[in-house]
């Protein structure tokens, strides 16, 4: 009988530790108070002379980002998932004061959360020309338009 249990513990154990801690979510195709942006269109901001906040870890940003983006960082509680919590963080002061000029948020395209929290929380402070380019880095780059 006792093996029986223990074998049973470990079977439970096995499967416990091959499910995801928490499954990845996929990103809307909208943001609330915010403009939901295709590569084209973020292409035509940038020309326009928008400014890109590349949510990304630093370390991503040095490696390459789009041409004289501002990196602000998206520090997630939750990462891959919609829920944020008080240890989500972004250094809103790195943003340019005037809150009417047109800012475009960006990560890692679609699995990446990152560039719409960031959105998010600067449509909450009080910008009123975000913009959400889901897709981010990997179609900028797809469509060979310029980076650093």
């Amino acid at each position: 009988m006792r093996i029986n249990s223990l074998l049973s513990l470990f079977a439970l154990s096995a499967l416990m530790a091959a499910l995801p801690a928490r499954a990845a979510e996929d990103t809307p195709n909208s943001i609330p108070g915010g403009t939901f942006v295709s590569v084209d269109q973020a292409k035509a901001q940038f020309d326009k002379g928008a400014v890109f906040v590349d949510a990304r870890v630093a370390a991503e940003y040095a490696e390459k980002h789009i041409k004289g983006a501002l990196n602000v960082p998206f520090k997630e509680e939750f990462p891959k998932v919609a829920k944020t919590g008080p240890g989500d963080k972004m250094d809103l002061g790195k943003l340019p004061a005037d809150k009417n000029k047109v800012l475009v948020f960006y990560c890692n395209g679609s699995p990446c959360w990152k560039g719409y929290k960031g959105a998010d929380q600067a449509i909450k402070a009080g910008y009123k020309k975000v913009s959400w380019f889901r897709d981010g880095m990997p179609a900028w780059e797809g469509k060979g338009l310029p980076t650093e």
